[in-house]
């Protein structure tokens, strides 16, 4: 079957905000607008196509990020089908505890909308996801959501966008009034005011430029102009000698700009009321990428190392990306993916190789949020789904079996909360274990661990909210009743100084005995550094061969922790001597030997335990500013920032996660259920003595 879409008319884009910004009700307006779906759903009526988990829509947050597949004309080609666009819409969360969703939709993403509150403007995870868009380099644009909202305000959401984000955005559209009186939008490009009438605003009209706004029409579209002259040479000389520059010039240029990242489209509307969604999609078609505009993917060889390109084209080999890892309870292992270039066609085997297996392709599905088109082929810049693999994870490559290469692999934010978790029956016992590797598979930033020294199961995630909604999806998914202990905090150790160990195992015994003698070197290492292991053993003092086994050695003391039982990280060990027997050593003796110089040198090294410090954000009324801050100060917090918004105080503050649990009841009773806060990891670093006493006394009960 031939290609639908030619490339050139292919967006992939993402809907990326803070939480409760509006992204899922602007996809609900999109779906609406493209006519995939016939009824627009809404949030708090849970109703909605994206969020179609059962906890989405009683929490009336985003959990998963969906994807789905839209057609659109732009509206200024009215119904004119040679100029129909395919847009692959990402609906992701905003919440920070899913903020994995987000990361990995970016990494195979061409383009993406960034919507904010035109209240509160720029809030935390609108900084993380747009941190996120910066290093996968993903073009954007803004749209400030919500202008009909009571306090709503298009200048201050505009000004947090250039004073936090970026000195590149520039209006493109102003809204006719606010708040209640919030009538339609001025397009500064065209120079025209458009206001949106039917039941659902579907029918654009144009109006006139209301009289009061003239000068400041005029000045905001000199100022845009300015900016997307910078990025055309013919055009900023046409404009220095005063001319007038064509609509589709500017557009061109303009278009060119935010491919390069070198300016920021800002739009502006509201998607409850139905104002302004269409626009919206029209710059998705008009100013963001599609596959071809963008650097082809770079991957390398797995056995060379040699860099490989692969441009966006149906005539290259096959290359794909695996960016997330679902659970069909109709039909299994679902494997999104992202195909860069070449045709992947049903029933062709496909290699991973990350893995180094072939998979054979049995189902392909174009995804509709949780609906499921079966299709023949996939060709370049699509985004699809695969059902039924075995042995494909998250950031896997997947490509032509006879032209292998590796692309980028998508890292994860560590763990940093724990909770002990058992089955309440000897029948759920079983069920639990394939129940958490299901959902460990789909979610990098989940991990399953056993307590050696108590036996019991350990799930870690990135929040309280992250671990509640897995452990309510085991119950509902998978029918798995368990009794969850409090959560823990994840904390870490490591060593301040540089110290020397000895370790030597000899053990004799009739036959043949056992012999491994290590020396080893710790020193620290910069936070977020891992484990390095160094080799300087000269003269064969120890033969290769047993090297390896002195890691294996080294790898599980860390696991194991000195001070409280914690993984030890940010360490370098080097083996630099030690001695073997031509008879009695083994790999089993070095592995030991190993272990114990580097316990001895470890506990002459200064060893510290370290705690997750997270960023919080606490909004309050201004008169309850005192108790709050009080209270963060207590709970070993150190303020940053202290910002106003109408009527509101905005803390910022760094604060030891071990002090947050419960924190949400507490700042409930002292605001009177004014008050909100967000809160994400920041860093790890060392706890204060007296803490660190407490730690490893609890560790030790």
């Amino acid at each position: 079957m031939p290609r639908k879409y030619p490339i050139e008319k292919i967006r992939n884009i993402g809907i990326i905000a803070h939480i409760d910004a509006g992204k899922t009700t602007v996809s609900e307006r999109v779906l609406f607008y493209t006519g995939v779906s016939h009824k627009i759903g809404e949030v708090h009526t849970g109703d909605t196509v994206m969020d179609w988990m059962e906890q989405e829509r009683e929490r009336g947050i985003t959990i998963t990020s969906a994807a789905t597949t839209a057609f659109w004309i732009p509206t200024y080609r009215k119904g004119d089908k040679a100029f129909e666009h395919s847009i692959n819409l990402i609906d992701t969360p905003g919440h920070i505890d899913f903020t994995v969703e987000v990361k990995r939709s970016l990494r195979v993403l061409d383009g993406a909308v960034v919507v904010f509150d035109g209240v509160a403007g720029v809030e935390p995870q609108s900084e993380t996801n747009w941190r996120y868009a910066d290093e996968y380099n993903v073009p954007r644009f803004c749209f400030i959501n919500k202008l009909d909202r009571m306090g709503a305000s298009f200048t201050k959401s505009f000004q947090s966008i250039i004073d936090r984000l970026t000195p590149n955005a520039i209006p493109i559209q102003l809204p006719i009034g606010l708040e209640a009186d919030l009538k339609g939008v001025i397009d500064l490009l065209e120079n025209k005011a458009y206001g949106f009438e039917g039941e659902h605003g579907e029918k654009i009209i144009e109006l006139p430029v209301p009289e009061a706004m003239q000068a400041e029409v005029a000045k905001a579209r000199h100022e845009l102009i300015e900016k997307i002259v910078e990025n055309d040479d013919a055009l900023m000389a046409m404009y220095l000698e005063g001319k007038e520059i064509a609509l589709a010039d500017l557009k061109r240029v303009l278009r060119v700009g935010v491919i390069a990242n070198k300016v920021v489209p800002v739009m502006c509307g509201s998607a409850l009321k139905n104002k302004g969604v269409q626009f919206m999609l029209d710059a998705v078609v008009d100013y963001l990428p599609a596959p071809t505009d963008l650097p082809p993917v770079k991957g390398h060889d797995p056995k060379t190392g040699a860099e490989i390109f692969r441009h966006a084209t149906d005539n290259e080999p096959f290359s794909a990306l695996a960016f997330k890892i679902a659970t069909d309870p109709f039909v299994g292992t679902l494997a999104y993916f992202r195909n860069y270039s070449g045709v992947l066609k049903r029933g062709s085997y496909v290699l991973n190789s990350v893995k180094d297996n072939q998979e054979r392709i049995g189902r392909v599905v174009r995804m509709h949020a949780n609906d499921r088109e079966e299709v023949e082929e996939i060709y370049a810049g699509e985004i699809a789904a695969i059902v039924g693999f075995k042995n494909t994870t998250t950031g896997d490559t997947l490509c032509d079996i006879e032209a292998p290469l590796i692309l980028e692999k998508i890292t994860f934010p560590e763990p940093v909360i724990g909770i002990r978790i058992e089955p309440k029956t000897k029948a759920d016992q079983e069920k639990m274990g394939i129940a958490l590797h299901r959902l460990a598979e789909e979610d990098p930033t989940f991990r399953v661990a056993g307590d050696i020294e108590t036996g019991e199961t350990i799930i870690s995630g990135m929040g309280e909210l992250h671990l509640e909604v897995l452990v309510d999806r085991m119950k509902r998914e998978f029918n798995v009743e368990a009794n969850v202990g409090r959560p823990q905090v994840a904390y870490r150790e490591t060593i301040m100084g540089e110290a020397e160990g000895e370790g030597k195992y000899i053990k004799q015994s009739g036959g043949r005995g056992q012999y491994g003698h290590a020396r080893v070197r710790v020193k620290p290492l910069e936070r977020g550094a891992g484990f390095v292991f160094l080799d300087e053993v000269k003269g064969g003092a120890i033969p290769r061969e047993f090297i390896p086994a002195i890691q294996k050695g080294v790898k599980e003391a860390l696991d194991k922790g000195i001070v409280a039982g914690y993984t030890m990280t940010d360490v370098e060990v080097t083996v630099y001597d030690g001695s073997f027997h031509e008879v009695d050593s083994s790999e089993a003796a070095f592995k030991i030997a190993g272990s114990m110089a580097f316990q001895e040198a470890a506990k002459r090294a200064k060893p510290v335990i370290l705690e997750p410090i997270m960023n919080i954000q606490v909004i309050v009324p201004e008169n309850f500013m005192g108790e709050v801050t009080g209270n963060v100060n207590s709970k070993r917090g150190r303020i940053e920032a202290i910002n106003d918004r109408p009527g509101l105080k905005v803390i910022d503050a760094k604060v030891p996660l071990s002090e947050m649990f419960g924190y949400a009841t507490e700042l409930r009773s002292m605001s009177q259920g004014r008050g909100s806060f967000m809160m994400e990891f920041d860093h790890y670093e060392p706890t204060p003595s007296n803490v660190a006493q407490m730690i490893i006394e609890g560790k030790k009960r």
